[in-house]
């Protein structure tokens, strides 16, 4: 069985509850801690999934299609006016599982046409530390390349 190259696969334990993590990744005001700079997110089957970030040209956007609260949040993902990677054409699965006093979360992005994985990848890799970070209490780093894009 070949492995898909256009998944990118992640796995971090937090030092902080699902329920906590689970609304960094779903409350706008919450999100933008650690990821982008206004968010517009409505975490329900159907819902916008529209982050803005740094530069105006960088706007990440697409749908939820699955909320389980505390546990797992999937949304179609893109970049507006980006042609290689469009709103709504991967998908994000996000899930959550209690572990030793901590957060498992398990990242999947598949969908993305080769060109795009190492960005998406990168991107993701500074965004999840970024993430962990703000769970634990911490100020979130600042990225090494500001045009890093997740």
């Amino acid at each position: 069985m070949a492995v898909d190259t256009r998944v990118i696969e992640r796995t971090i334990t937090i030092q902080a509850p699902p329920e906590t993590v689970f609304r960094l990744l779903t409350d706008p005001t919450e999100y933008v801690r650690w990821k982008g700079r206004l968010a517009q997110l409505e975490a329900k089957p159907g819902g916008v999934f529209h982050v803005e970030f740094a530069d105006p040209a960088s706007i990440a956007s697409g749908r939820y299609v699955e909320v389980v609260p505390g546990r797992r949040v999937v949304f179609t993902w893109g970049w507006e006016g980006n042609a290689m990677v469009p709103p709504g054409s991967s998908t994000v699965e996000i899930d959550l599982e209690p572990s030793a006093g901590g957060t498992r979360l398990r990242l999947v992005h598949r969908g993305l046409p080769e060109e795009g994985v190492q960005s998406h990848a990168d991107g993701w890799d500074l965004f999840l530390a970024r993430l962990g970070d703000v769970a634990e209490g911490r100020p979130a780093r600042e990225p090494a390349n500001a045009e890093a894009k997740s």
